[in-house]
């Protein structure tokens, strides 16, 4: 098989061809069709984690077809196409797996981090934790959802019944979302980089009502302000923007430092509150709902051998919507 491997933080992937990977008990191999390029990767790449094992090969929004199973093993069958998220693996028993929060597990494995993923021809996953994608079509529109989507699906779901959603950050996460807010009858409110034209104009033909810079004014009060870039100056910014009562959810898995700011931006019970991961039940509701709202991922493909290109032009924002890697 191939690989993008990673040996050490701050370094680029290396090409390298290895042994086909042999499924232990529970796990399937799947040939990756798609794996789309998240920011989580860029944090992985650069060591803005707590260190895992290395060398390890990143990507955790795969689509492939079940080529093996391994011991124990019958399903997904032979030859479906399947989803592989972030959430590889959890304990099942300490007291957040217990409680229906698995998202929290105390022991959790992840896709591209602490077990091998999706920047490779092949991948060995927990079947548990893969997703059958029936009718989904096209492997590299659905990569994106396989993290993107169901990130900002939690994050959605924490805002409550917002109906005035602010998204800071218009990348793969927000572009979706847009989407299924729209169709559930919600307001977008769009933020970007300064001057970022390209996304904003993305932000506009998706149907948001408004987009403009990230520290701009929208036009009305949010209901709530969900925040997908690691940018952690934007959260008084998100306060700013929110009514009272109204929410901030962190949507990522790493941000920048928090500056300080005043009490009032928070007084009058806003809520300030973060997301970690997700669950199986988030990704069977998601992949349900995203048919319906007829959401389309906008995406730029790469080469496998040009994950590093698809990684610096994601840090420099020089796509709109989602890089996908096709082997």
């Amino acid at each position: 098989m191939k690989a993008m491997v990673l040996r050490a933080y701050g370094e680029a992937l290396r090409l390298e061809e290895r042994p086909l990977p042999v499924p232990g008990p529970g796990e399937i191999r799947v040939r990756v069709e798609a794996c789309a390029v998240c920011r989580t990767d860029l944090h992985v790449v650069d060591g803005e984690l707590p260190p895992g094992p290395l060398p390890i090969i990143p990507g955790h929004e795969i689509v492939g077809r079940v080529e093996a199973h391994g011991p124990g093993v019958d399903a997904p069958p032979v030859g479906a196409r399947v989803g592989v998220p972030w959430l590889g693996h959890t304990c099942g028993h300490c007291p957040y797996c217990a409680s229906q929060r698995e998202n929290l597990c105390d022991d959790p494995a992840f896709t591209g981090y602490s077990r091998d993923g999706g920047f490779a021809s092949h991948v060995v996953a927990d079947a548990a934790f893969c997703f059958p994608l029936d009718g989904f079509d096209d492997p590299v529109a659905a990569a994106p959802l396989m993290c993107a989507g169901l990130i900002g699906w939690r994050t959605l779901k924490m805002a409550g019944e917002a109906q005035r959603i602010g998204l800071y950050g218009f990348g793969a996460a927000a572009h979706l979302i847009a989407q299924l807010c729209r169709w559930q009858g919600r307001e977008v409110y769009a933020f970007t980089r300064a001057g970022d034209t390209g996304a904003q104009q993305l932000a506009l033909s998706l149907g948001a009502r408004w987009a403009g810079g990230s520290g701009e004014a929208p036009p009305e009060p949010l209901d709530a302000a969900l925040i997908f870039a690691p940018v952690g100056a934007l959260v008084p910014l998100a306060l700013r923007a929110v009514r009272k009562g109204g929410r901030v959810v962190c949507g990522g898995i790493h941000m920048s430092d928090i500056p300080q700011f005043p009490y009032s931006l928070l007084w009058e019970e806003r809520q300030l509150m973060s997301v970690a991961n997700l669950t199986r039940e988030d990704a069977r509701e998601f992949l349900a709902l995203a048919p319906r709202a007829g959401i389309n991922a906008t995406t730029t493909t790469y080469p496998l051998e040009d994950a590093n290109a698809a990684l610096a032009d994601l840090r420099a924002g020089r796509f709109q919507g989602a890089a996908v890697l096709v082997p």
